[in-house]
């Protein structure tokens, strides 16, 4: 493990924090509108013109509620992870775990299949089952390589952008999003030729994904307990097997009934699931799922998280928890909003829409598009702040190379998520709960990512 170890030093000393990182960037996006779209390189008053667009795109009223919904996303999730379901879920799941390789292949299964459903919940679900794990192991004094437990946890971020979360094919969902989008990149023509909405039955639940997703499922657990298979043992000294139990009221007075009675969270979660229910049943095109957008998933996590947890107050306290996570979005994503802006208003995703144009095909561009997407996801660690960017210019590529949109999209998606397994920046939550370091899951998050590359470039050549 020395080249693994010498690469996680490599990392932390070229990338800073990734709120240091969006700032850099939006000064290099600065220079670069200034000296490719000046009119002269003396007119300095252009610098105000740049900065106006950066201004307007960091308080765009559609991408605002962009983020908005993707806070809620990872932190309904989390609290859906925090539910007393779910932790008896774990520890059935964690009851199978009764030797290192079986535990590999255990948490990275459950954890592919949950964050195929929602990125936040498999984010925390994967954290707290490699930590559940450990603690069961440190019990029953199984030998377990702990740092392979963690990265197998963590698997869930290199396969999150394929499952009905995903940023950018949850937004294209949304109906006009794409129009949206591109007014004031394209003109009103091409924008009329582009589609109100792309559904999921063109992106998530296509053939082309679902053929790999099933082979991620099939083949990332394999390789985990392949790896589970080795001599490689860590102490577990570091854990503690006590629980973090959340404190209740004996004797609630008066209104504080409401805040602790079981029947105020199921009626509330029973209501908000059985009017979603009766909209999917009364949707067109359900066979579409064109019903699935993000307020859809978010509203959904809102009922389940109500109807799981026991009363008001044990939801309260999840939230307290799970809200921590957010910071992250809720200060970089309108800083990506304003690089938009920039590169919207300047004219710079014009410029590289006709760069990645002129040196592509019909058939490359999707690799293409992966291949960019994943060194994009590196210094740009979100899949939302990621399709700001870079969406604008795959549509204005799309169009111009007559290549299929949802491909590109998909092909965008995967290179997003690869890199997740390089960029620690979505671990932080899961090194919190299990106290690993990135340095430690590193070597084996790198094992996912090749693994990940075969599937999705093989995937987007053969379809």
């Amino acid at each position: 493990m020395k080249f693994t170890e010498k690469y996680s030093r490599l990392f932390q000393l070229l990338l800073p924090t990734p709120l240091s990182m969006v700032l850099i960037l939006s000064i290099i996006t600065i220079i670069f509108a200034y000296i490719f779209t000046a009119p002269t390189l003396s007119d300095v008053s252009y610098v105000l013109t740049i900065l106006d667009y950066w201004e307007r795109g960091l308080w765009n009223n559609g991408l605002s509620v962009f983020a908005l919904q993707m806070m809620l996303i990872l932190v309904l999730g989390h609290i859906l992870a925090m539910t007393p379901a779910v932790n008896k879920l774990i520890i059935k799941l964690t009851s199978f775990a009764t030797n290192n390789a079986k535990a590999a292949a255990l948490v990275c299964f459950s954890t592919v299949v949950v964050a195929l459903f929602n990125w936040g919940l498999g984010l925390i679900f994967g954290a707290i089952i490699a930590r559940k794990v450990g603690e069961k192991a440190l019990q029953e004094g199984i030998n377990l390589n702990y740092p392979l437990i963690g990265a197998a946890g963590y698997s869930s971020l290199m396969v999150w952008h394929g499952g009905i979360s995903g940023s950018s094919t949850t937004k294209v969902a949304e109906k006009n999003h794409l129009k949206e989008l591109m007014n004031g990149i394209m003109s009103p023509e091409q924008i009329e030729k582009l589609p109100e909405a792309i559904s999921f039955s063109e992106t998530v639940f296509s053939p082309m994904n679902l053929f790999a997703s099933c082979l991620l499922l099939i083949l990332l657990p394999a390789v985990m307990y392949f790896l589970g298979k080795g001599k490689s043992f860590t102490t577990l000294n570091r854990l503690s097997s006590e629980e973090v139990k959340v404190e209740t009221n004996l004797k609630p007075y008066g209104a504080e009934k409401i805040d602790y009675s079981t029947l105020t969270t199921k009626l509330v979660g029973s209501i908000i699931i059985l009017y979603l229910s009766v909209k999917v049943f009364n949707s067109e095109n359900i066979q579409t799922f064109s019903f699935i957008t993000p307020n859809f998933i978010n509203l959904s996590l809102l009922g389940l998280g109500f109807f799981f947890h026991k009363n008001i107050m044990e939801f309260l306290k999840a939230t307290d928890q799970a809200i921590g996570g957010a910071s992250g979005i809720l200060i970089q994503f309108p800083l990506y909003f304003g690089i938009m802006g920039i590169m919207k208003e300047s004219g710079l995703v014009n410029m590289l829409s006709n760069f990645f144009v002129a040196h592509s095909t019909a058939n490359s561009f999707p690799v293409f598009t992966l291949f960019s997407a994943g060194i994009v996801n590196v210094f740009v660690p979100s899949g939302g702040g990621q399709w700001a960017i870079q969406g604008p210019i795959i549509v204005q590529a799309v169009q111009d190379l007559q290549v299929s949109l949802p491909k590109s999209i998909m092909a965008l998606a995967y290179g997003d998520q690869l890199t997740n397994m390089l960029q620690p920046f979505w671990a932080l939550p899961l090194l919190g709960i299990t106290k690993l370091k990135a340095k430690e899951i590193l070597p084996y998050t790198l094992i996912l990512m090749v693994v990940g590359s075969v599937i999705y470039i093989g995937t987007l050549l053969l379809f």
